[in-house]
């Protein structure tokens, strides 16, 4: 199995905290498209094997429209192998979910929409530089369910400067209100170059303190695990059976290809990404010259992003498979590093696997640290 991805760096404006490469001239849509179709070609032999998911991030996906959505696909069923039962996830903005795109939405292959909804609040919407508003993201799961696309994730975000444990149990209680499958709950992060980091350099704002951010994680993970959902991977929650395909293959170490500029790739062996600039990526394209840049993963490099991605999710770290992959001297090291953490109880060890805790999961940045081969 493998997936796709595709980058769709189309943007009417950029929110206060996101640093993914967007671009907020529409006029570039139809030279994009063209642009993806040539290096669906260039690179459909990336992979050697089927296509299991498929994935629009962004960007705003949804700032596409159907015909152009249209080319797209036919180039992936022209140029790909396909898996039957694939899940294909399309990225959307609420205010872009209006009755007659969602139709058209139902209307191709697309079975899954991730939407950024980050808060119900609409003071936090609009310090967040957000299009929408609470209610229309409230109306944009109602019409997606309406039209039959049942499989939803949505995404907030908490540790707002100035939010209360208050506001965001009323965010959680509004999200569990909408019983959808999936809820990706993130917080909030200063990313260098962002307008969020700036107003913070400037003292415009202060970010919440660390017992504060606890709280509302410890609060967020209480409340969706009571109403039924699995804490699979420390952002992200779903409804038993429904997490995300295409993500979960990330954190276990399947190949996929990126297209589209910023988009990485990963084969198992080497990483390459697109530069983070359209009108440099579709001037590679063009000549017949991608401007890819790559990374040869060596086996410590391996080893470590074995640990980082399997140890975020419930699944955990396969302890014999790290001595498949990577020897017996690295499974030694590992068991030692992990020893501590699971007389501590950060850590458990289950049906062979090495698997965060409850306590453990607050501090897994230390834990994933601890067990990283230097």
């Amino acid at each position: 199995m493998a997936g796709l991805y595709i980058h769709v760096p189309f943007c009417t404006k950029r929110c206060l905290y996101c640093d993914f490469y967007s671009n907020t001239d529409m006029s570039y849509k139809k030279s994009y498209v063209e642009s993806l179709l040539r290096e669906m070609e260039h690179r459909n032999t990336y992979l050697d094997e089927p296509l299991e998911t498929i994935y629009f991030g962004g960007g705003t996906p949804s700032q596409l429209g159907k015909d152009e959505l249209c080319a797209i696909f036919e180039g992936i069923y022209h140029f790909f192998a396909l898996s039957e039962g694939m899940e294909v996830t399309i990225e959307a903005n609420p205010d872009d979910l209006n009755p007659r795109y969602v139709s058209e939405l139902a209307s191709l292959p697309v079975n899954r929409v991730s939407m950024g909804i980050q808060s119900f609040d609409d003071a936090d919407l609009k310090f967040l530089n957000r299009r929408h508003n609470g209610a229309k993201a409230i109306e944009a799961v109602s019409l997606l369910k309406e039209a039959g696309i049942e499989n939803i994730s949505i995404d907030l975000i908490y540790g707002l400067p100035g939010q209360t444990i208050d506001k965001w149990e009323q965010n959680i209680e509004k999200a569990l209100e909408l019983d959808v499958p999936h809820i990706s709950a993130y917080h909030l992060i200063y990313e260098e170059g962002t307008v969020l980091c700036r107003l913070l350099e400037e003292g415009r704002i202060t970010p919440v303190d660390e017992e504060s951010s606890l709280r509302f994680f410890s609060l967020l993970r209480h409340k969706l695990m009571q109403a039924g959902y699995e804490h699979y991977e420390i952002s992200n929650f779903a409804k038993p059976g429904l997490y995300s395909r295409h993500n979960s293959s990330y954190w276990r170490g399947i190949c996929y290809l990126g297209l589209g500029p910023s988009a990485h790739s990963y084969n198992g062996k080497e990483r390459e990404w697109n530069p983070p600039s359209l009108k440099r990526w579709m001037k590679g394209i063009e000549s017949g010259k991608p401007e890819i840049e790559y990374e040869q993963l060596s086996l410590d490099t391996q080893y470590n992003d074995y640990i980082v991605t399997r140890l975020r999710t419930m699944w955990g770290v396969d302890i014999e498979e790290i001595k498949e992959l990577f020897g017996e001297e690295r499974q030694t090291y590992l068991l030692q590093m992990a020893k501590p953490h699971l007389e501590q109880g950060k850590l458990k060890q289950e049906k062979g696997k090495l698997i965060l805790t409850e306590a453990g999961i607050f501090v897994s940045d230390g834990i994933m640290s601890d067990l990283l081969w230097v």
